[in-house]
C-alpha cells in the first residue's frame, strides 16, 4: 500500500515538473504578432503602447488595467480592465490614434 502511494506521487510529481518550465525557455505562439506590432509602430504606422496605455487609463477612472489581450485586427489593441465592483471590461483602441472605439459596458 505505502510502494503504490509512493509510485503515485512521484508520478504526480514528475508530470507536474513538466509544467514548471521557465519562461525563458518557453516559445509564445505571440511572438510574431509582438515582432509586427513593434515594426508597425516603428513604422508610425501605430503609437507607442505606453502612451496609449497612459491615454486610456485616464479615460478608465477607477478601473484598473490588467493586460492586453492579441489584437482582433491589425492596428487595434484589446485591453482588458477591472471595476471595483469585479466586473471586466474590454476596450479596443485605435492604436494609430489612441482614441477608444470600442467597449464593453
Amino acid at each position: 500500500m505505502m510502494f503504490r502511494i509512493s509510485t503515485l506521487t512521484l508520478g504526480g510529481l514528475l508530470a507536474l515538473s513538466g509544467v514548471a518550465i521557465p519562461a525563458s525557455a518557453q516559445h509564445f505562439s505571440h511572438s510574431a504578432d509582438q515582432n509586427t506590432a513593434r515594426q508597425d509602430m516603428l513604422d508610425g504606422e501605430v503609437m507607442p503602447f505606453s502612451i496609449i496605455k497612459r491615454k486610456v487609463e485616464r479615460e478608465m477612472g477607477a478601473a484598473t488595467y490588467v493586460g492586453v489581450a492579441p489584437p482582433p485586427r491589425k492596428g487595434i489593441y484589446r485591453m482588458q480592465f477591472l471595476r471595483e465592483d469585479g466586473k471586466v471590461i474590454w476596450v479596443d483602441v485605435d492604436g494609430k490614434t489612441g482614441n477608444i472605439i470600442a467597449r464593453t459596458r
